[in-house]
């Protein structure tokens, strides 16, 4: 392909020949290859365009960015060059999206298992649906490791071209903040968009609230449809940003798809709901009101996109919880572990309440906050697992380049009470927590999840929480 056609839909100046073969695409010049086109983008740690000369003496036949500059190859300057490579990305493989029909979650808490609930709705109805998101992307039938909740846009079009390839229908993906705002997803046209909810998050990055939810907004202006939580207070920036059909489903106010009756136990959740005035009673085996929540954003993508409600009662009948999702760890013990992703405030609050709702004895919760991130919810976090558990356990989550006492020290400025203490060494909080726990006791280990890693000082060390506590219970 021409570097002329890869460019065709960009506002740019080039200056040198356009007309020459283009073998790839990349935005790292320690991956340009001879022949490739090189895109220059400024990030926050370093900028792109101090590796053009790099990128040249790779094989770069041209580059495309923002500034001006001399290079030995054909030079393309556009404003803004996040756009470009979605663009350049999109054109080098064929615009794989158009042959896809895909779905697109975004919100603080819920992304993960809301695809998940919708990926097994799908395909319980006998239709094909791939997957993209925090845990893992799932192509067909061949699995592979994530790691970021959304890919770059290069990488993105990629995997729509191999999953179109590979005779891909559906694709059910989480769409973080982060992409939106930096352009991963730029060009792409969704069937359906859903929003689970906007809590505080990444204001390191989005700096306000206010930002945040507008950087989400952007998912609904690129889909023909919406799924909207009425229940959250963003709800009404996302209507306005919304174009065509949307469904809002709630709890609390009145929506179209309105969940009532609600039964929770340890087991699950029970709801109805009424659609073309037929009441429906959904079942989902995942404890907890987010769960409710959950539930109701994946009806409303699946009603979005044709699917009838009895397939979707099915499916979710069915559906299992997610790694990392209210995950309980055999032990074989008198009290109960469960692992959870919850690092948001919201999040915290989310699962320190379900388990509350069905715990017989006290619950423990032990918990950190990642270093290098919105150091603002520390305290909110620390009076959370504080006032809502028996027991509340800080120690360490992904420290990252801080020095793990000092975000521990962020984390207790919210703490006031007498039912806490502070064990730095993860791996020692766990064992603290199971030594002290007693029959019945429910223990919640957060904030890692899914992750089989703690990262410190920019190395990931192996941890593994589904293994640590079969270590600690081995030496015991």
């Amino acid at each position: 392909m021409t570097l002329s056609e890869i460019i065709k839909d960009i506002k740019a100046e080039v200056f040198g020949p356009a007309e020459i073969e283009i073998k790839g695409i990349a935005y790292d010049s320690r991956q340009v290859r001879e022949g490739y086109l090189f895109v220059a983008i400024k990030g926050f740690e370093t900028d792109g365009h101090r590796f053009i000369e790099a990128a040249v003496k790779n094989g770069a036949a041209a580059v495309i960015g923002e500034d001006d500059v001399q290079c030995n190859c054909t030079y393309v300057k556009t404003a803004d060059s996040r756009k470009a490579l979605a663009l350049c990305a999109a054109e080098f493989f064929g615009h794989p999206e158009r042959e896809l029909k895909i779905i697109g979650i975004t919100g603080t808490n819920g992304k993960t298992t809301t695809t998940y609930l919708i990926r097994q709705i799908l395909m319980l109805k006998g239709l094909r649906c791939d997957l993209i998101g925090t845990n893992q992307i799932i192509i067909g039938e061949e699995v592979i490791e994530s790691s970021r909740t959304t890919p770059e846009s290069l990488e993105l079009f990629e995997m729509f071209s191999k999953m179109a390839k590979s005779g891909g229908e559906y694709v059910v993906m989480e769409v973080s903040s982060h992409s939106l705002e930096l352009s991963r997803v730029y060009g792409v046209q969704f069937e359906t968009a859903v929003l689970t909810n906007i809590t505080q998050d990444h204001l390191d990055f989005h700096k306000t609230m206010e930002n945040y939810a507008l950087a989400k907004a952007k998912l609904f202006s690129m889909s023909k449809t919406s799924a909207i939580n009425e229940d959250d207070g963003y709800a009404g920036l996302m209507k306005q940003n919304a174009v065509g059909k949307t469904i809002t489903y709630s709890v609390e106010k009145e929506s179209d798809i309105h969940a009532q009756n609600i039964r929770m136990s340890e087991r699950g959740v029970i709801f109805d709901i009424y659609v073309d005035g037929i009441t429906h009673e959904i079942r989902l085996g995942i404890p907890g009101m987010f769960s409710v929540y959950n539930a109701l954003a994946a009806i409303c993508a699946c009603l979005n996109i044709g699917v009838d409600i009895t397939d979707i009662e099915k499916g979710l009948v069915l559906a299992k919880s997610v790694k990392g999702r209210i995950e309980v760890v055999h032990t074989n013990t008198p009290y109960t572990v469960i692992i959870d992703y919850a690092h948001t405030p919201d999040g915290l609050m989310n699962i320190i309440s379900a388990v509350r709702a069905f715990a017989k004895e006290r619950v423990i919760t032990v918990f950190g906050c990642g270093g290098n991130r919105d150091a603002t919810k520390r305290p909110q976090m620390g009076k959370i697992a504080e006032e809502l558990s028996d027991v509340a356990i800080v120690t360490s989550d992904n420290p990252r380049c801080e020095q793990p006492m000092e975000i521990i020290e962020d984390i207790l400025k919210g703490m006031s009470g007498d039912n806490y203490t502070v064990v730095e060494n993860r791996r020692e909080a766990i064992a603290y927590a199971m030594g002290i726990a007693q029959k019945d006791d429910i223990i919640i280990l957060a904030g890692k999840g899914h992750e089989t890693y703690q990262e410190i000082d920019h190395v990931k060390h192996d941890f593994d929480e589904r293994i640590v506590v079969k270590e600690i219970l081995a030496k015991a």
